[in-house]
C-alpha cells in the first residue's frame, strides 16, 4: 500500500532523513520507533507532503505520492494525525469532525463516519457541542484521531498519540486503535515513544536513529533483540 524508497529530507545543511526505505502492506499495523530527534515526525511530514523530498520516492497504492499536492492526499485515503493533535480549539467537537469529513464526497457516508467515531469514543458524543479547546488532553487526542477517521482513510498515520496522557487514557486509545486494525482491517502507521506498548500491538516495526533505519523486524523479532531493548526500548 505505502512504499518509500531512498527517501531523504534536508533542512539547510542538515540531513533529517537519509536513504529511508520502508513499506506498509494493506491491513498491517506498523510502528516507527526511535529516540527524540531520530526523524520520526519528519518521516510522517514527508508522507503527508508537509516537507519536500530531497531524494527518493513515495508510492501509495501504486501512485507516485510525492508528485501529488499535500491538500489532495487525504482524498487518496491518507489521514495524518499530527503530534500535538492540531485541532481547531475554537470550534466545537462536531465542527472539528465535520471538517474531517471534507475528503468524503458522499454526505451519507460522511454522516456514517461521524456516527462510527461517536461509537468508538462515546465521550465525544457527550461533548459534541463543547469547544475543542476546553476538552481534557485525552479527549482532545480522541477528537484528533476521530477527525482523522472522519475522512474514511485507508491509511491512518498517528504521530505520538500517547504524548502527555495518563496511563488509563493511553490504554483506551491504544486498545481502540488496535481494534480498528484487528476488526476493521484499517492500515495503521504509528510513531510512538511508548515503544513497548506500540510493539505489542503492531505486526512489524522500524527503528530510526539520526534519520536512518537501523533496525526492522516483526513484533517478535524486535522484542527478542537484546541490543534493541537496551538501546531504544528502555528494557
Amino acid at each position: 500500500m505505502l512504499e518509500l524508497e531512498g527517501v531523504e529530507v534536508h533542512y539547510g545543511g542538515l540531513i533529517a532523513l537519509r536513504a529511508v526505505s520502508l513499506h506498509v502492506a494493506r491491513g498491517e499495523f506498523v510502528a516507527v520507533l526511535g529516540p527524540n530527534g531520530a526523524g520520526k515526525t519528519t518521516l510522517f511530514k514527508a508522507i503527508s507532503g508537509v516537507v519536500p523530498l530531497s531524494a527518493g520516492t513515495i508510492h501509495f497504492e501504486g501512485r507516485r505520492l510525492d508528485t501529488i499536492k499535500p491538500a489532495e492526499r487525504p482524498r487518496l485515503g491518507i489521514a495524518h494525525v499530527p503530534e500535538g493533535r492540531g485541532m481547531f480549539s475554537d470550534l466545537s467537537v462536531e465542527e472539528n469532525l465535520l471538517l474531517g469529513t471534507e475528503a468524503v464526497r458522499n454526505r451519507a457516508e460522511a454522516a456514517r463516519q461521524r456516527e462510527r467515531i461517536y461509537g468508538l469514543f462515546p465521550i465525544l458524543w457527550q461533548r459534541r457541542r463543547q469547544m475543542a479547546g476546553s476538552l481534557s488532553g485525552g479527549e482532545q487526542q480522541m477528537l484528533a484521531i476521530g477527525r482523522g477517521l472522519a475522512s474514511a482513510p485507508r491509511l491512518l498515520m498517528l504521530d505520538e498519540p500517547s504524548m502527555g496522557l495518563g496511563p488509563v487514557v493511553v490504554d483506551t486509545i491504544f486498545e481502540t486503535v488496535h481494534r480498528l486494525n484487528r476488526e476493521e482491517g484499517l492500515t495503521i502507521l504509528i510513531v510512538e515513544q511508548r515503544a513497548i506498548e506500540a510493539i505489542e500491538i503492531c505486526h512489524r516495526g522500524y527503528v530510526l536513529s539520526t534519520g536512518e533505519v537501523v533496525k526492522q523486524g516483526t513484533r517478535e523479532e524486535l522484542l527478542a533483540d537484546k541490543s534493541l531493548r537496551e538501546a531504544y526500548l528502555g528494557m
